[in-house]
This record gives structure tokens, C-alpha cells and sequence, in this order.
């Protein structure tokens, strides 16, 4: 076989040479080390095609500042932290980073940090998973929010040519098994048992308003009285309330000691409230007639309260506030959830399943779907899901449909006579 001859060029330029091994070669400039000096990237393939399809790839990245430094390769406990401080943290919401944070700090980079990132197995993330689930000390669902974040963040890495390949896209997670119990919504009965006892404390109409209307946590207590129009009986839903983060006040030379949410002197270092995260989620949701009744009277006591407070009042706009004003906290709302039913005496649930009875209520007055996922916030694309997920049909209305199926196939049941003159066995 003829050699192939070879193609070198100036310096500062890409040189391609086919070599007595068979193979393309190329050496790319690639920048400079940290001492000044020029540096090189050598690459083969094993044909002149595949090789400047690389060199072009490795150019790009050159003149876009992301090609990576030699002697400096990333690894994954290094591009994580990278990742979900500088790419990620600026451009999603508080909760998704939070949740990100997590994932990264307390179980992938303990499991997986020590790989290179250009080396990671899917083999390697599988064997994370199993060891989560070892002994029942992790739940199905903690692996899989792990394996999206190992997805996501690994997709950029792709993306950005630090690694040919997204690992997490090839790795199984762990099976989900559906929850044996099914959400079992509030009766009316039992509605009507935490409306008597909501009545009895502060802000009664914030827990109407999601078991009549479904309001999430965070769209009721980030609502403002700006967003509520009582005379046109509706109220507008904007904003989403975050649950509070705060750092130390104290100074380093005299901590006080504590976490802190408890330091005397903390700061608040996260937003209040968020706009919600979709179009449909801002919405306009109506009031029913004894709804406006019970707001008008509780902005009656809030005004009573505040002038009883004086200067101890901490002035805002929100609707359900405080005893002394001020955003109520979500932590604080989910215990006074909890304190109602028991003081109501009803079966014990999560404050997201009163969601859940106000979606099947809407199902049983037969308003049509299009309106359920306007008050329900859900989106057009996702409605159909959402409906499977909480729109629930009780066992009365199962037992009346076997009814009718009995009625129409084998006719309805036979009286028996009554004889006037017997005592019918009674």
C-alpha cells in the first residue's frame, strides 16, 4: 500500500498526517497552559473523515473558552458542584435547586464522585441506586429524583463536550411501585366537620379555600389582597409562597450556637414568593357566595387585629397572616393543618389531598373538564394525567352504577307481594 503522504502546516495550525500505524492523526491547538506555553491535543481516527469531524468539534470548542485544560479533566464530584452552583442555580427555581443541592451533595458525590467524568459507566450509577436501596434505607422515589439529576446534569456535560456520552440516559433506575393505598378524598360530611371547627380559629377561609377551590399551599398563602376582588366574587392567582431560608446574624466571634432558623439575629436570604412557573397556574379562580362571606369577615378581624397590635404590626398584604402580620410560613400552616383534624375529629391526611376532594367535588356537580383544569391550574398538554391523578370516584356512585348495569341486564329486582292479611313473617 502506497504511504499516504503527509500534510503538516505552520505552527499555530492543525496538523493531519496519516501514520505508519494505519491511522489519522491529528495535532490541534488547543490554547495555552497556565505557564504561557502553547499546547496541543493529539487525536486519531481511523479515517481522514471521522478525523476532522473530531478536529472540527475540538476547534469549536477552542474558540467558544469550554475546551478542557490539560491536566485538569473534570471529574464528577468536580463538575457537579460546578454544575448546580454556576449552570444550574441561576436560571431555575428555589425548589428545583434545592432539590438538586440534595441530590448532588448527599448521594452523588459520595457514590460517584471519585469517577472521571469522561469514564463514568451507567454500571456505575446502577450500583448507586442498589446501594441507596440496600436494607430499605432509601425509597424508590429518592433514587429516581437522583437519577434525574444525574440526567440533567450530565446531559449539559454532553452537551458541552466534557463527555461523550450522558451515562444517566443508559442506566436503569430502580422500578416504582404504584402506592398501594389510593388517595381517598374528604366526604362532604367530613368537610363540613373541619369547616365547624376552621370556624372557631384564625384564618378559617385560607382552609375552605382548598377544600372548595383546591388552591395549592403556596398559592394561598402567597395570595394578596390585590388578587382578590370580593365584589366581583373571584380571586387571581400570581405567585407561589417559598418556604423561608435564613443565614446567620451573629457574628463569627460570638455564634450563638444555634441552626439558623433560630439565631436571634438570622437574615431571610430567599425571596418570599415566586411568580407561578406556568401560564396556567396564573389563573382566575371564582368565589362561592358563603367563601366571600367568610373573607370579608376575616379582613374585618385582620383589620381588628392589626389596631390591636399598634406598632408591633407588621404591615404587608397578604391575606392569611400572623397573629402580629406578616407572611405566614408553610411549616407553620402544615402543624395548624394537622391540629384541625384532630381537633375535628377527622381521619388524618395530607394538606395536598384537600386537592384532591376539590377536584372529585368539581367531577360530581358535572362542571366540564375545560373549567375543572382552569380552577385546578393545570396545564392543556398534562390536564388529561392530572385528571386520572385526582379526579376520584367514591363507592356510592360505583354501587349505583352496578345498580343500573344490573337493572338493564337482568331487569330490576322483583317486589315481592305483600299480603294485607298476613304479618309477612314479621
Amino acid at each position: 500500500m502506497a504511504e499516504k503522504k503527509k500534510r503538516r502546516v505552520a505552527n499555530g495550525e492543525t496538523s493531519i498526517y496519516f501514520g505508519k500505524d494505519g491511522r489519522w492523526h491529528a495535532r490541534v491547538p488547543m490554547g495555552y497552559k497556565d505557564n504561557g506555553e502553547p499546547y496541543r491535543r493529539h487525536i486519531t481516527r481511523p479515517s481522514e473523515d471521522a478525523l476532522k469531524d473530531e478536529v472540527k468539534r475540538l476547534e469549536k470548542q477552542r474558540d467558544q473558552g469550554t475546551a478542557q485544560q490539560p491536566g485538569k479533566l473534570w471529574t464528577v464530584e468536580k463538575w457537579l458542584q460546578h454544575w448546580v452552583e454556576n449552570i444550574s442555580k441561576p436560571v431555575v427555581s428555589e425548589n428545583t435547586y434545592d432539590g438538586y443541592e440534595v441530590a448532588v451533595r448527599v448521594h452523588l458525590v459520595p457514590g460517584i464522585g471519585k469517577h472521571r467524568l469522561d469514564r463514568l459507566q451507567p454500571e456505575h450509577l446502577e450500583s448507586l441506586y442498589r446501594r441507596m436501596q440496600a436494607n430499605g434505607e432509601r425509597k424508590a422515589g429518592t433514587a429516581h429524583q437522583v437519577h434525574r439529576t444525574a440526567r440533567t446534569s450530565l446531559g449539559e456535560a454532553v452537551r458541552r463536550g466534557y463527555a461523550a456520552k450522558n451515562a444517566a440516559e443508559l442506566a436503569k433506575p430502580p422500578r416504582m411501585e404504584e402506592a398501594e393505598e389510593e388517595v381517598e378524598p374528604y366526604s362532604v360530611e367530613e368537610v363540613q366537620c373541619l369547616l365547624l371547627e376552621a370556624n372557631k380559629r384564625r384564618n378559617s377561609a385560607r382552609w375552605m379555600l382548598a377544600l372548595a377551590l383546591g388552591l395549592r399551599q403556596g398559592e394561598t398563602l402567597g395570595l394578596r389582597w390585590s388578587d382578590v376582588d370580593l365584589a366581583n366574587e373571584y380571586l387571581k392567582l400570581r405567585r407561589n409562597r417559598l418556604r423561608p431560608r435564613y443565614k446567620h446574624g451573629c457574628s463569627e466571634a460570638s455564634p450563638c450556637g444555634r441552626k439558623p432558623g433560630y439565631c436571634p439575629k438570622k437574615e431571610q436570604i430567599r425571596r418570599e414568593t415566586k411568580n407561578t412557573k406556568s401560564r396556567a397556574g396564573r389563573r382566575a379562580v371564582p368565589l362561592p357566595g358563603p367563601l366571600v362571606a367568610m373573607l370579608r369577615a376575616h379582613a374585618e378581624r385582620q383589620q381588628r387585629d392589626r389596631s390591636a397590635a399598634g406598632d408591633l404590626w407588621v404591615e404587608s398584604d397578604y391575606v392569611f397572616t400572623k397573629p402580629l402580620g406578616g407572611p405566614l410560613s408553610p411549616n407553620t400552616d402544615y402543624h395548624d393543618w394537622k391540629r384541625l383534624l384532630g381537633d375535628a375529629g377527622v381521619r388524618n391526611a395530607r394538606l395536598h389531598d384537600a386537592r384532591h376532594t376539590a377536584a372529585t367535588v368539581l367531577m360530581l356537580l358535572g362542571v366540564p373538564d375545560r373549567v375543572i383544569d382552569q380552577i385546578m391550574g393545570w396545564e392543556p398538554g398534562t390536564s388529561v394525567s392530572m385528571r386520572a391523578r385526582y379526579l376520584h370516584v367514591p363507592d356510592a356512585m360505583l354501587k349505583d352504577v352496578a345498580r343500573k348495569i344490573a337493572d338493564a341486564i337482568w331487569g330490576p329486582p322483583e317486589t315481592a307481594p305483600v299480603d294485607k292479611e298476613q304479618n309477612n313473617g314479621v
